[in-house]
């Protein structure tokens, strides 16, 4: 008698990234069930997936880990940037190649699935992630829409007609849903190497961070320099943070069209111009800094996103290895008369920085806080507050 063979089983996948051409990519879900409409990066870092996923300026953002094994040194609570967990800002999708492990590191406290269902990111693995950066990299960043269903169940067509249908980021101002609800205090000091975080005790300087999105990692920093930090939201007025008396105002990173939330934001910076007050910018910050000194923005192709990206300090003629995470750039052409450029991207020649001549004002458009490294742009916070010490009158820290 003849034996029964088991019929072949055939994996019904659990999630696809629809694309808004039309593109159907299929995979493993994990993380969040449902679905999330967005734009889809590709970010080119080793490590540090948590910070990324956390970044406030991911929002509106699905990122595609260039990086096979995502995932393989867990989660903890001590590695998220954005303020306020439970708000949840930052990407609203992730894609990965490899099936996430379990977490093999002293540090991890949980898994990063379940930390993904918790923080309501809908992921996915199993896909051919050089493919579709090559596809970024070709077409640009598309719109789509990412969705989680374990019983392998959508509706396609539905899902094209989302993605199509999304406006995308252009004229999207995504601050006001990413900054903080108050004004706040911020005393946490960077993390040391089995000790955790520290407490800031006598302050030097008293710095206003106009929280666009900011990252944890930014205020530790300042903190650390000896500053006194004070968190304002994005709206808050220049009569308002005046009002303060800061000895330094900060401008941060944070997501979507700089055009957008420069509608609200740019007269706010103009004004803090007119005073002698030192102002360093980051990310967001910087490309409000150029719109207020008369330059512009403008879309990229395909961004810049990662943690090994040459930048050249025209200032100092160093090249550093630093993070980046934008969609958007200044337009070097743009910049008027006495507005200089510092630094600039050595992969494509974009403007990294931007500096009023004979002021005490400068920003650039990497993130210098590293979170994920490199730690070479740190010296940007000593020079912010070296500008502030020579206003107090104090001697200046060596910058590197």
């Amino acid at each position: 008698m003849a034996s029964e063979t088991a019929p072949w089983a055939t994996e019904v996948p659990t999630a696809v990234l629809v694309l808004a051409d039309g593109t159907v990519i299929t995979g493993r879900g994990l993380g969040a069930t449902g679905t999330a409409v967005a734009e889809v990066c590709f970010n080119t870092a080793l490590t540090g997936y948590q910070e990324v996923l956390t970044d406030p300026s991911y929002a509106g953002q699905i990122v595609t880990f260039t990086f096979p094994h995502i995932g393989n040194i867990g989660t903890n609570d001590e590695d998220i940037e954005d303020l306020n967990p439970a708000a949840r800002s930052g990407a609203v999708g992730a894609v990965f190649k490899a099936d996430v492990t379990n977490p093999s590191s002293y540090r991890a406290a949980g898994h990063l699935d379940q930390w993904l269902k918790r923080r309501g990111i809908v992921a996915m693995s199993g896909v051919d992630t050089r493919a579709l950066t090559a596809l970024i990299r070709e077409k640009g960043m598309p719109n789509a829409v990412i969705a989680h269903a374990p019983d392998g169940k959508f509706d396609i067509d539905n899902l094209k007609a989302q993605a199509r249908a999304w406006s995308g980021l252009i004229g999207l101002d995504l601050a006001k849903e990413v900054t903080s609800g108050q004004s706040s205090s911020w005393t946490e000091t960077p993390w040391v190497w089995n000790e955790g975080y520290g407490e800031r005790n006598e302050a030097t300087m008293h710095v206003v961070a106009v929280d666009f999105g900011v990252k944890r990692n930014i205020l530790r920093l300042l903190a650390g320099l000896g500053a006194k930090v004070t968190v304002v939201p994005a709206k808050t007025s220049a009569e308002d943070i005046l009002a303060m008396k800061p000895d330094g105002i900060f401008l941060s990173n944070g997501p979507g069209d700089p055009a957008a939330t420069g509608e609200y934001a740019v007269p706010v910076i103009k004004d803090l111009l007119k005073t002698e007050l030192p102002v360093f910018g980051i990310c967001l910050g910087h490309q409000m800094l150029a719109l207020a000194l008369g330059g512009k923005t403008a879309k990229m192709h395909q961004g810049h996103h990662g943690a090994n990206h040459p930048v050249k300090d025209h200032t100092t003629g160093k090249v550093e290895i630093v993070s980046m995470n934008h969609g958007f750039a200044v337009d070097s052409d743009s910049l008027p008369e006495g507005v200089e450029e510092t630094h600039v991207s050595l992969f494509d020649g974009s403007n990294c920085g931007i500096a009023l001549t004979g002021r005490p004002v400068f920003s650039v458009q990497h993130h210098p806080e590293a979170s994920p490294g490199p730690q070479d742009s740190h010296y940007l916070f000593r020079r912010f507050a070296n500008l502030i010490r020579e206003r107090q009158g104090e001697s200046v820290l060596a910058e590197r």
